[in-house]
């Protein structure tokens, strides 16, 4: 038997969607052998199937022809239905390919409703799922909203491709000021570091390869145009252009603005900073639930104690009344600083591995981690960046 116009739809699909003809026959050769068996059940391990590219095909019992009468209308219908599963299956590894190469980029994608405590994403050739986790907290999407998405990492699965998109991950606002400050992509100007807590507040440390150009004022741009239309896609989060600076003292102080740093005591050996505010920006300078000072943590590396200023002096003096002061101030700061967290897939991109490799290693060293957003550990991530 024969199905016809077999060899031009072969070719055809082998020249616009560049699946093989040898491929598709095999596919077709194996579901006309499900479908005999089927129909010979008690000979079906003996039973095979020839066919050509040219659509002729028997089924064969011990080399003795069988193929039933009725079986060419069924062969052109499972001929159709492999075909067409294989152009979406290459369509599926076309959208992967695509997607692995904007992997650490910025895209456009379309909200399409709530889903899962997320939302599903249309990304164009294919659908995501922004999850709750990679969302910024407090941020609600409405149907048919275009939002910016990080591309986290994209990965096979029994479904297809999945792309892990992002708007909590710090790249997003690094791409945003990519897209915003064209000094940046000219390498005139530097992001030299970041600390982000998604939805309140994010601190980026700038710096200009030319002296002639201000680094945060080419980011903040003319009348804060540029700073507005970052700002704008964050919602409610503020965000702190900081000038980087390759002196400690001097990136401390910038890192704890808009408070006014009078004073800075290091320890090098202990990587720790005594930071001494007058005592009217205390409250701003360690921020509302320690935030600003915990950021500044985050963006230095550097361990700091605010101290105040005025109380440093009394301290000095001997004064009972000063010492009572620094230690409440103490107490305070010890109660606002929180533990910087970082996810397995910001280690894994800070350390060159792949998230599934990250969680590989976490788990030889005895860390029960399941997801590329799970918290890492401290201690993990002091073992693993030795």
């Amino acid at each position: 038997m024969k199905i016809e116009r077999f060899h031009e739809m072969l070719e055809e699909i082998q020249r616009e969607r560049g699946i093989h003809k040898e491929a598709l026959l095999e596919a077709i050769k194996a579901a006309l052998l499900s479908a005999a068996k089927k129909r010979f059940k008690e000979e079906e391990e003996n039973l095979s199937v020839d066919i050509t590219d040219d659509g002729v095909f028997r089924i064969l019992l011990d080399e003795k022809d069988v193929t039933p009468k009725d079986f060419g209308r069924l062969a052109a219908q499972t001929a159709k239905q492999v075909i067409i599963q294989r152009i979406r299956e290459a369509e599926k590894d076309e959208a992967f390919d695509e997607f692995t190469h904007k992997q650490g980029i910025l895209i456009t994608g379309i909200v399409q409703r709530r889903e899962y405590g997320g939302y599903l994403i249309n990304l164009g050739r294919i659908e995501t799922v922004l999850s709750a986790a990679e969302q910024i907290p407090g941020e609600t999407l409405r149907e048919r909203d275009r939002v910016k998405l990080y591309v986290v990492e994209t990965k096979k699965t029994p479904k297809g491709p999945f792309v892990v998109v992002s708007r909590a991950h710090p790249g997003l606002i690094k791409r945003l000021f990519e897209m915003e400050v064209p000094e940046l992509k000219e390498g005139i100007l530097e992001i030299k570091g970041m600390a982000r807590e998604p939805g309140r507040r994010t601190k980026i440390a700038v710096f200009s390869n030319d002296k002639k150009i201000g680094a945060v004022g080419t980011c903040v741009g003319h009348m804060g145009a540029r700073i507005q239309n970052i700002v704008r896609e964050l919602g409610p989060e503020r965000v702190d252009i900081i000038e980087w600076s390759d002196n400690p003292v001097t990136f401390i102080t910038h890192s704890l603005s808009p408070a006014k740093v009078t004073k800075v005591v290091l320890n090098e050996e202990a990587k720790s900073a005594e930071v001494y505010v007058p005592e009217k920006e205390l409250s701003l300078a360690i921020g509302k639930e320690g935030q600003n000072v915990r950021l500044a943590v985050k963006l230095t590396g550097w361990k700091i104690d605010i101290l105040s200023a005025e109380g440093a002096e009394k301290e000095k003096e001997g004064m009972k009344r000063g010492k009572k002061a620094i230690a409440e101030l103490k107490a305070k700061r010890a109660e606002a600083e929180a533990e910087v967290k970082i996810k397995v897939h910001e280690l894994a991109k800070e350390l060159g591995l792949k998230s599934k490799e990250m969680i590989e290693k976490l788990n030889k060293l005895g860390y029960e981690v399941k997801a590329a957003n799970s918290i890492v550990p401290d201690e993990a991530v002091k073992k693993l960046k030795k």
